[in-house]
C-alpha cells in the first residue's frame, strides 16, 4: 500500500484498474510472442488453418482482408509489429505498476491513454455496432472518468488523497 494513502476504497479502485491494464498487457505480450513465433514458418498455411478452425468462410470479405494481410507479411514487418506491440506492453505494465501503488502520474496516465482510444472505439462502434464494442466503450469511459474523479478530488483543498509529505 502506498504510504500516504489511507483510503482503502481508493486503493481497491486503482488496483482493480491496474489488474485490468496488466491483463491487457499480458494479452498483447502473448500476441507479440505468437507473432514472432511465425518467423520462417508457413504463415499462409497457419492463416488458412486458423480460419478453418474458427469456421470462417475463406471467401468472405473479412477472411479475404485477413489473408491479403498475411500474404504481405514478411520477417521485417513481423519484427516491426513485434516492436510496436512490445512498446504497448511496456506502457501497460508501467501504468499498472504506478496504479498498483496509487501514484498520481499513473492515474493521469490511465485517464489520458484511455481517453485517446475513445474516439476510435466510438467510430468503430458507429460502423458496426455490437454488444462487445459497446461494453469496451463503457468500460473505457468508466476508467477514464474514475481516474479523472480521483485526480480532481485529490487536488481539492482538504481532500488531499495524495500528499507528497510523508510522516516521519
Amino acid at each position: 500500500m502506498h504510504p500516504v494513502i489511507h483510503d482503502s476504497e481508493h486503493i481497491k479502485g486503482v488496483r482493480t484498474v491496474a489488474l485490468f491494464e496488466s491483463a491487457k498487457g499480458l494479452i498483447v505480450m502473448l500476441a507479440a510472442l505468437g507473432f514472432l513465433s511465425m518467423r520462417h514458418k508457413n504463415i499462409w498455411g497457419f492463416a488458412e488453418s486458423l480460419l478453418e478452425f474458427l469456421h470462417i468462410n475463406q471467401h468472405s470479405h473479412y477472411a479475404g482482408v485477413f489473408l491479403d494481410l498475411v500474404a504481405r507479411v514478411g520477417d521485417i514487418r513481423l519484427w516491426k509489429v513485434a516492436v510496436i506491440l512490445s512498446l504497448y506492453v511496456i506502457l501497460r505494465f508501467v501504468e499498472a505498476y504506478g496504479l498498483w501503488y496509487a501514484l498520481p502520474w499513473a492515474e493521469w496516465m490511465a485517464a489520458i491513454t484511455g481517453g485517446i482510444y475513445i474516439p476510435f472505439e466510438v467510430a468503430d462502434f458507429v460502423k458496426r455496432a455490437t454488444w462487445f464494442r459497446l461494453i469496451v466503450i463503457v468500460v473505457n469511459l468508466l476508467i477514464v472518468f474514475y481516474m479523472l474523479y480521483l485526480r480532481t478530488y485529490a487536488e481539492r483543498p482538504g481532500h488531499a488523497v495524495h500528499s507528497h509529505r510523508t510522516s516521519e
